[in-house]
């Protein structure tokens, strides 16, 4: 089951696209879905989550909190609408194309993918690519 809050007056536009699109994701990685919960945020919201549970005094776009059990996926995953939109101008995107390359990086996470090193980083770029060229309204 995948579910979507927010703590502003954000809302997902196309929730049952992005659901299918996620599913879809997890199911080519070789998980199954058990419960995912997205919080879409501003990032005071996000900044206290980020200093109380991972000791960072920084703003970030996301956080995600991986409560998977084997290869069936379950999580947390906050997201700052105003980092994505701030993101989007500067990388010259859309705010959908940003908010969705966030989503599916936390979603990636939960799937066992890293971006500590540089080679890493350079495996996420390349699936969220991969995955942001399959999403379909």
């Amino acid at each position: 089951m995948i579910e979507f809050f927010s703590e502003t007056d954000f809302a997902l536009p196309n929730e049952i696209a992005h659901k299918q699109w996620i599913a879809n994701t997890i199911k080519e990685e070789g998980f199954t879905l058990g419960e995912l919960s997205f919080v879409f945020c501003d990032d005071v919201f996000l900044h206290k989550i980020n200093v109380e549970f991972l000791n960072h005094d920084t703003l970030t776009d996301i956080i995600t909190f991986d409560y998977n059990m084997g290869k069936q996926i379950h999580g947390e995953i906050y997201i700052s609408t105003e980092r994505v939109q701030e993101n989007s101008e500067e990388f010259a995107v859309s705010f959908e194309e940003e908010l969705r390359r966030v989503i599916i990086h936390g979603v990636l996470h939960l799937c066992g993918f890293k971006d500590k090193t540089p080679s890493d980083e350079k495996i996420m770029r390349f699936k969220e690519d991969q995955y942001l060229s399959l999403f379909s309204l």
